[in-house]
């Protein structure tokens, strides 16, 4: 009997044992780890503790990158990657003309393209009459200001203790986005401020290359352009393109180093800017499960009240009561498209020349 009832126990210990082994199996399984490109200006968002809970526990998902420019992360080896995600359509685009359609793509937020600079700069920008500011919110009028930058007017004609002329720091608009976006607006100023057309693309040329050319070393991340513009002052880089995102996310995840620039650094609102559209490309069936996890509201609302990325369908009118940078604009209208894919494709090609 005590034989029997040995024989007994030991199937139900075999049984707990294979059935517990079969749940850790399968918990396991329902793990997953995607891997891709991503812009720089994004590294903070992927990295959020917050956002990395979201993910595993709504999809049991850990997302893994690589920082490259949005159009190098195109030209880019993709094998063993399940998604990209650059910071506009125009990539979007060239991923399409190169590789055909993906598996899966769509927008998951939008940023406008903005300005940093310095409090003495933009008081010497409004007093020339290229600023003006509105409940708080400063705005650059760029057909005014077009001139002046392509004049190579000098920094002390403004009043300012500045060296050298005037210039807008940004990335190389060969490799990343914010420098591509940055381009195609000038492009536009330069076209009479209308979307550069592929009949008026030769004409525009020589002028945009000339304003580039002038820049000297371009940084190709916009996290690396807009870490340096903190860090080396006013004289360094008194003008800088980004996106209005990174410094409200700068203000929420450093609080403390915050306080000490707030005082200081102006945000100001091109007239007109661009939307940059921050894409996910998905590469496979894992990638496209990314893009359901990242576009979940719980993920929407931590993008934009801790990391500054407009989101929903209402992206050009935001609450933005819950900021604590001053001059944002709830209501993002002065829009100017950008040039289509194969304009902006013979703008790069120039610029590379």
């Amino acid at each position: 009997m005590k034989t029997k009832y040995f024989g007994l126990l030991l199937l139900v210990l075999v049984i707990v044992v294979a059935g517990v082994y079969s749940w850790f199996q399968g918990k396991e399984a329902q793990q997953m780890d995607i891997t891709g490109y991503i812009g720089g200006e994004k590294i903070g968002l992927v990295d959020d503790p917050a956002v990395k809970k979201i993910l595993f526990d709504k999809k049991k998902l850990t997302l893994n990158y690589q920082k490259a420019g949005s159009l190098d992360m195109i030209r880019l080896d993709h094998t063993g990657r399940d998604y990209l995600w650059p910071s506009s359509q125009t990539a979007l685009d060239l991923y399409e003309k190169t590789y055909g359609k993906p598996p899966r793509s769509e927008i998951v937020f939008n940023t406008p393209i903005v300005l940093y600079t310095r409090q003495m700069v933009a008081e010497a920008l409004m007093k020339a009459g290229y600023i003006t500011e509105k409940d708080g919110v400063h705005f650059l009028d760029m057909k005014a200001f077009l001139p002046v930058l392509e004049n190579g007017e000098r920094w002390e004609n403004l009043g300012l203790p500045l060296y050298g002329s005037v210039l807008v720091s940004t990335t190389n608009p060969t490799k990343s986005n914010s420098g591509n976006m940055f381009a195609g607006l000038l492009a536009n100023m330069i076209n009479e401020g209308n979307v550069v057309t592929a009949d008026r693309t030769d004409a525009v040329i020589p002028r945009l290359k000339a304003l580039i050319e002038r820049l000297g070393y371009m940084e190709t991340s916009s996290a690396d352009i807009f870490s340096q513009f903190l860090k080396t002052g006013v004289g360094a880089r008194p003008l800088v393109a980004g996106y209005e995102s990174q410094l409200l996310e700068f203000a929420h995840t450093n609080p403390k180093d915050y306080q000490q620039i707030k005082d200081d650094v102006v945000l100001l609102y091109p007239v007109p800017t661009v939307w940059s559209s921050h894409v996910y490309i998905a590469l496979s069936e894992k990638g496209k499960i990314g893009l359901e996890a990242l576009l979940t509201p719980e993920i929407q609302a931590l993008a934009w009240e801790k990391h500054g990325f407009r989101t929903g369908i209402n992206a050009a009118n935001m609450d933005v009561s819950h900021t604590a940078v001053p001059g944002i604009a709830p209501v993002i209208s002065q829009i100017i498209q950008m040039p289509d894919s194969q304009v902006m494709e013979k703008l790069i090609q120039s610029l590379e020349r």
